[in-house]
């Protein structure tokens, strides 16, 4: 009886033709996902079970990259290379987001949505396309950014523009530190690429705009929303992560406005960089009133769900006496 030669299975999305290829029959692949040691990805592609990740974002990952094997011309793309850029986004349920793609025009495939997948034909410059460190062709991050920003309005626009943004600052020095992603020529260079991507594409109009409001400087999606939205109601806008000297230390409120002496707190985090003086809350927003300032807050549920609720709040204050 002839014994099976052992098999090293493979540890990324392969190929079945790739296996075939190498000397493994069909049936013992078969064998090999029957019994779980290997996982049918797709039709057509595998992995061994061992390099199955358990992070359902990870798992989203793999299924974009073995729709990749198969439509080599594709880019995973969307919200699929957010994943991969670590990107804020909303109603992230990984286990069932269909992987996105994106094929460059030219060709005889067409745009299509399905529950698995959402194929996108538009036009891909070459330069708009990176590769992994694991090999598979992905939209770079300022591609990445306008693609999905296309379709949010312009809050949850910001929240991925700003971190997109902060992202490509660090790109550009060795190690950032908090004044860098305030400093104007840095940003107009990190902001180059995003304007070029939206460039090429139809209808970014709103994206453009969305883009001159992107600050990397905001800290949290909490903040970028909350500047959003101040945006959309019209409210004078502030300064974000300005330095506010204390007699207790260095504090960076997440929004001031100057003339108001009103300072916009939207999480209840204040940041220190001295030397470990940490006050409580409350302590701290009694440092601050002492000196003179005015103090609005609102928490991250709040702005999600009633923004309304809290621009009015913000507007209470500026106009009060």
């Amino acid at each position: 009886m002839r014994i099976p030669s052992p098999w090293e299975l493979p540890n990324r999305p392969t190929l079945l033709r790739t296996i075939v290829g190498a000397g493994i029959s069909k049936r013992r692949v078969e064998l090999a996902v029957g019994d779980g040691r290997l996982v049918r990805i797709r039709h057509g592609v595998y992995v061994g079970a061992g390099s199955w990740p358990e992070d359902p974002g990870q798992q989203h990952l793999f299924r974009a990259w073995a729709e990749q094997l198969v439509k080599p011309d594709a880019a995973i793309s969307h919200r699929s290379a957010a994943r991969y850029w670590r990107l804020p986004l909303r109603h992230e349920d990984w286990a069932h987001e269909p992987v996105w793609l994106t094929l460059p025009k030219g060709g005889t495939w067409r745009s299509e949505r399905g529950a698995g997948l959402h194929q996108c034909v538009a036009d891909l410059p070459t330069e708009h396309v990176t590769s992994s460190e694991d090999g598979f062709g992905i939209t770079t991050l300022a591609r990445t950014a306008v693609d999905v920003t296309r379709s949010l309005p312009l809050p949850e626009g910001l929240v991925v523009l700003d971190a997109a943004l902060r992202i490509q600052c660090s790109r550009l020095l060795v190690q950032p530190r908090r004044r860098d992603f305030a400093n104007h020529r840095l940003v107009a260079t990190a902001r180059e690429p995003f304007f070029e991507a939206a460039g090429v594409l139809r209808g970014m109009g709103p994206v453009k705009r969305s883009l001159s409001l992107a600050d990397p400087i905001r800290e949290s999606p909490i903040e970028s929303l909350s500047y959003g939205h101040m945006v959309e109601a019209g409210l004078p806008l502030p300064t974000c992560q300005c330095e506010v000297r204390t007699p207790q230390g260095t504090l960076f409120p997440d929004f001031y406005w100057e003339e108001r002496r009103l300072i916009g707190e939207s999480d209840g985090r204040w940041k220190y960089v001295d030397s470990g003086a940490v006050m409580h809350e409350k302590e701290r927003e009694q440092v601050l009133r002492d000196l003179g300032f005015r103090i609005v807050r609102w928490s991250g549920k709040e702005i999600h769900l009633s923004p309304s609720v809290v621009m009015a709040r913000i507007e209470r204050k500026l106009l009060a006496p």
